[in-house]
């Protein structure tokens, strides 16, 4: 696994790993940020990134610094490790929207039945549509909605001390990892365009989230897959470029849900 520090002042520190390309499974990065005596995991991906990762960590603070890991939806790429990290982390809190809050215990059976479940509804920290602020050291991080991108209960994280937007989905390609910056926004699309016309659910919900950070003092925009953006011109050239792209719903046509083809030839009448 690699890693990168993408901010250090001595006190605060943001570090980004990411794990080798393999044809078996999307590359995926995760997050670390420390402030002091505490620190935080974001997206800490699937058994495949566990004990890696938790390798990488050790390198920069100690496992019973981390106050929270943190999850920014429900898929397997993000937070189906969690039943070892609540196994292996006993002291930390597991930050996710509270959408998803009944159905992550389904990622492991012993959350049905004793000292898990008790522990599970002890340590879960429910992150509301409307997002929050989340205590980290001196600091804390900020959730950020950004509902239906992809997922139907989606948030992305800023870091105010290094104002790094850890944006999820938002911003992916397949290309690269977050310790490469993009150098052209305009070559760097055609490696963007494909999956956020799939994965996003609609230009109206992008153009909304797009507004709504448009503000945001953002340095540097990391998301889950794939290379980072620097500097609030790329970053605003990013926003510009989303807001304007059908995507989703968009996109989807009565041709789409054909299905009389599948029938084999005898029973095609039936239709």
């Amino acid at each position: 696994m690699k890693s990168y520090t993408l901010y250090d002042d001595g006190h605060h520190k943001c570090v980004a790993f990411s794990m080798p390309f393999e044809d078996e499974s999307v590359p995926s990065n995760q997050f670390l940020i420390i402030d002091g005596s505490e620190a935080a995991v974001i997206d800490p991906g699937g058994d495949l990134t566990f004990t890696p990762l938790t390798m990488g960590i050790v390198k920069h603070t100690n496992m019973h610094n981390i106050r929270y890991v943190i999850g920014s939806h429900q898929d397997p790429d993000i937070i189906a490790s969690m039943p070892r990290w609540l196994i292996h982390v006993e002291h930390a809190n597991l930050l996710i929207p509270k959408l998803w809050e009944r159905f992550l215990p389904h990622y492991n059976s012993a959350f049905t039945k004793g000292r898990l479940k008790q522990s599970l509804s002890e340590r879960l920290i429910t992150i509301p549509d409307s997002g929050g602020y989340y205590p980290l050291g001196q600091s804390g991080i900020m959730a950020i909605p950004a509902h239906f991108l992809h997922s139907v209960g989606n948030f992305q994280f800023y870091d105010p001390i290094s104002k790094i937007l850890f944006s999820g989905d938002m911003g992916a390609s397949l290309v690269g990892d977050s310790s490469e910056a993009v150098d052209n926004f305009s070559a760097h699309i055609n490696n963007m365009e494909g999956f956020h016309r799939r994965y996003m659910n609609s230009q109206k919900v992008s153009r909304l989230w797009a507004e709504s950070v448009r503000d945001l003092d953002v340095s540097m925009m990391v998301p889950q897959h794939g290379r980072r953006l620097d500097g609030k011109e790329k970053f605003h050239e990013f926003l510009d470029w989303i807001s304007h792209l059908p995507c989703g719903v968009d996109l989807m046509e009565a041709r789409h849900y054909q299905w009389h083809n599948l029938l084999p030839d005898t029973d095609k009448n039936l239709a």
